[in-house]
C-alpha cells in the first residue's frame, strides 16, 4: 500500500459523521491491518489515492466512504469551501441579511443519496448565513440553472451524476449567471475546499425558523414551464395539428417526466411515457446505462413506439439535461438520431424559423464545442449566420453567451448552443443544456416538417445535399484506479511528442494543441488552456483527443465530410464510413483496445 493511505483513512474516519460511510472505511482499514488482504488494500488505496476534484462537471465519483468517493464528508467539505469562497467573492452581500444577502438554490435527482447530499449542502449554506432555496423533490438540472437567475441567487448546486451508472453520484456547482463554474472561480473554490478544517452546520428546524432555508417547488416550476413554451416558434401550428403527432417518451428513471409531460401536454400533444421507466429510481433497473447516447437505453421506448405507431421517440437522462431521439424510418423500424444530427436539425429549424418570421438577428450565431460536427457550421452559414466554437462542456457555451451579452469584441446574437453529447440550449434563461426545451422544440419541428410532408430523416437528407454528407466517430476507453490518470497522460504526451503523420491513411496537415496554445493557423485561437489535441487531415476530417473531465476515460472524436456527387448520398455515406473505419483502427491500436 502506498505511503499515507492509512493516515488519510484514519483522518476520514475521525471526520465523517455519517455512520454508513464511516463504517465502510473502518472495515477496510481493519482488514488491511489485521488480515493483510490484497483486495482490501487495493480498495482502500483507490478510495484515498486522490481527492475528488472539480472537472468539467464539478464533483463526480462512486458513492462510498473515502476522499476519492461521493459521501457526506466530501459533499459537506465542498459546500463549506464554496460558501467560504462566496463570502470572499461577494463581501458586500455577506454582511447583509434577508433577501439582500447571499443566496443559493439547490436541486437533486433520483440517484442514491441525492436528497441527503442536497439537504446537507443546504444546511451548511444556512449555517454560513447564506439563504438557501431547496427544491421539495427531484428536479432537473436545467431548472436549477433557470432558478439561479429567476431567484437572483449567487450560486447553485445540483446533486446528480447525470448519465452515469447507479454506483455514481455527483455535484455540479453553478455561478450567479446560471452556468457551471469556470476559471477563476473553479480554482478558487478548490483552494477553499482543500483548506476546510471546520464545517459549519445547523439543524433543519433552526434553518427554517431563521428563514435561511426555504423549500420551493411550483413557484419556480411554473415560470420555468412557461419559459420553455414561450421559446417555441409556431404556437398556431401546434394548436392546429398537435393531435396528429404521437410521442413516446422515457425519463430513464430520472427527473424529466414532471416537466416534459406537463409542457407537451399543455401544448395539446399526446405523450405516452414508458411506464416502467417513469418514476425516479436510483437503481435504474431497466437499463445498464441511463444515457440516451446509448442505443440500448432507448430499447423499451422504441418497442413502445413501434406498438403505438409513434411519430417520434424521446428520452432524457436522469437529470434531464441530455436529450435523445429515435424516429420511424422507411424500413418500418426506428432510426436513432445522433447528438450531432439532432443539433443540426434543431439549428436548421431555429435559423429557418427566425428567418421566415422576420426575426433573424443581423449577427445571428450559434455556439458548439470543438468536437462537434462541422456540419453545424455549414447550416449556420447557409442562413447567413455564424457558428462559434468553444471547449467541451456546456459551461463554455454559457461563457460565450455571457461574453456576447456583455458586448465584448466580436460579439454576436446568440440563437442556439449545442454539443455532440446530446446537449442543446434553446433559451438564454437557462445556461446549461436543457432536455425539456429540446423535447418541446423537437415536437414542434416534427410537426412542422410533417405539415410539409417530410420526416426528420427526409430533412436531414435535404441538408446533406446542401452541406455535404457528414459522419462522426466517437471512441472512449476507461482507465480505472490509481494508474489511470498516468496512463491517459502518457497517451496524450506521446501524441504531443510524436504526432501521427497520417490517420486512416490520410495525411495530418495541422495540429492544434489547446493545452499549450498551439493553434492550427499559428498564434492564439482564444481558447482557455485545456488538455485537448486536434489533428486536421488533408481531406478536411478533424480528429480530437481529450481525457474526460468527469470520468476516468480518454475520448476521441472524428468528424468527416464527403461530397454528395454523381454517386448520390449512398456513395457519400460509404466513403465517409471507409475513412472513419480506418481512423478507428489507428486510434484503437494506440490505446490498446
Amino acid at each position: 500500500m502506498k505511503d499515507g493511505i492509512m493516515e488519510k483513512a484514519k483522518d476520514y474516519i475521525a471526520r465523517e459523521k455519517d455512520a454508513h460511510f464511516r463504517e465502510e472505511v473502518e472495515k477496510l482499514a481493519a482488514q488491511c491491518a489485521e488480515e493483510a488482504s490484497d483486495a482490501a488494500q487495493k480498495e482502500l488505496e483507490d478510495r484515498f489515492y486522490q481527492n475528488l476534484e472539480f472537472g468539467t462537471g464539478g464533483l463526480r465519483g462512486v458513492i462510498g466512504g473515502g476522499y476519492n468517493r461521493m459521501n457526506s464528508l466530501v459533499v459537506k467539505s465542498a459546500t463549506q469551501g464554496l460558501a467560504s469562497y462566496l463570502i470572499k467573492a461577494f463581501p458586500e452581500k455577506a454582511v447583509k441579511k434577508n433577501n439582500e444577502g447571499l443566496k443559493a438554490v439547490i436541486a437533486f435527482d433520483s440517484r442514491h443519496y441525492s436528497a441527503e447530499f442536497a439537504q446537507a449542502s443546504a444546511l451548511i449554506f444556512a449555517a454560513n448565513g447564506i439563504k438557501t432555496y431547496l427544491f421539495s423533490a427531484l428536479r432537473p438540472t436545467p431548472e436549477l440553472s433557470f432558478a439561479i437567475r429567476y431567484l437572483g441567487c449567487d450560486t447553485g448546486i445540483v446533486v446528480t451524476a447525470s448519465h452515469n451508472p447507479p454506483k455514481y453520484n455527483g455535484y455540479k456547482a453553478y455561478w450567479n449567471d446560471g452556468s457551471q463554474v469556470i476559471p477563476p472561480h473553479d480554482a478558487g473554490i478548490i483552494k477553499e475546499v482543500n483548506a476546510v478544517k471546520d464545517i459549519k452546520e445547523i439543524s433543519k428546524q433552526e434553518a427554517l425558523e431563521k428563514g435561511l432555508l426555504v423549500i420551493i417547488d411550483k413557484e419556480v416550476d411554473e415560470p420555468y414551464q412557461e419559459m420553455v413554451k414561450s421559446r417555441l416558434f409556431r404556437p398556431d401550428l401546434i394548436k392546429e395539428k398537435a393531435g396528429e403527432v404521437k410521442i413516446v417518451y422515457t425519463p430513464l428513471h430520472g427527473t424529466g417526466a414532471f416537466h416534459v409531460e406537463k409542457v407537451l401536454g399543455d401544448l395539446g400533444l399526446k405523450v405516452i411515457t414508458v411506464p416502467e421507466q417513469r418514476e425516479g429510481d436510483g437503481n435504474f433497473p431497466t437499463v445498464n446505462f441511463p444515457n440516451p447516447e446509448e442505443a440500448a437505453a432507448l430499447d423499451m421506448a422504441i418497442k413502445l413506439g413501434a406498438k403505438e405507431k409513434a411519430d417520434v421517440v424521446m428520452a432524457t437522462d436522469p437529470d434531464a439535461d441530455r436529450f435523445g431521439v429515435a424516429v420511424p424510418d422507411k424500413k418500418g423500424g426506428f432510426t436513432l438520431v445522433t447528438g450531432n444530427q439532432m443539433g443540426v436539425l434543431i439549428a436548421d429549424y431555429i435559423f429557418l424559423s427566425l428567418k421566415e418570421l422576420g426575426r433573424l438577428p443581423p449577427k445571428a450565431a450559434m455556439v458548439n464545442s470543438i468536437v462537434t460536427t462541422g456540419m453545424q457550421k455549414k447550416v449556420a452559414e447557409y442562413y447567413g449566420g455564424r457558428c462559434a466554437e468553444c471547449l467541451t462542456g456546456f459551461k463554455w457555451i454559457a461563457d460565450v453567451m455571457r461574453k456576447w451579452e456583455n458586448g465584448q469584441a466580436g460579439a454576436y446574437d446568440y440563437v442556439f448552443g449545442t454539443e455532440e453529447s446530446y446537449g442543446y440550449n434553446i433559451e438564454t434563461e437557462v445556461r446549461d443544456k436543457d432536455g425539456v426545451s429540446a423535447a418541446a422544440i423537437t415536437a414542434e419541428l416534427t410537426l412542422y416538417w410533417r405539415s410539409l410532408g417530410k420526416s426528420l430523416l427526409d430533412r436531414l437528407d435535404e441538408l446533406y445535399s446542401i452541406c455535404g454528407y457528414w459522419q462522426e466517430l466517437g471512441i472512449s476507453k476507461y482507465f480505472q484506479g490509481p494508474q489511470g490518470p498516468a496512463i491517459m497522460n502518457g497517451i496524450m504526451e506521446e501524441y504531443r511528442k510524436n504526432p501521427p503523420k497520417t490517420l486512416g491513411g490520410i495525411d495530418v496537415v495541422k495540429v492544434r494543441d489547446i493545452k499549450n496554445g498551439v493553434a492550427p493557423a499559428g498564434g492564439d485561437d482564444g481558447l482557455p488552456p485545456s488538455d485537448v489535441l486536434q489533428f486536421f487531415l488533408s481531406d478536411g476530417t478533424v480528429v480530437s483527443a481529450r481525457p474526460s473531465g468527469t470520468e476516468p476515460k480518454i475520448k476521441f472524436y472524428a468528424t468527416c465530410c464527403s461530397e454528395v456527387g454523381s454517386g448520390g448520398l449512398a456513395a457519400a455515406k460509404a466513403e465517409a464510413g471507409r475513412k472513419l473505419d480506418a481512423i478507428n483502427k489507428d486510434i484503437r491500436a494506440v490505446i490498446g483496445d
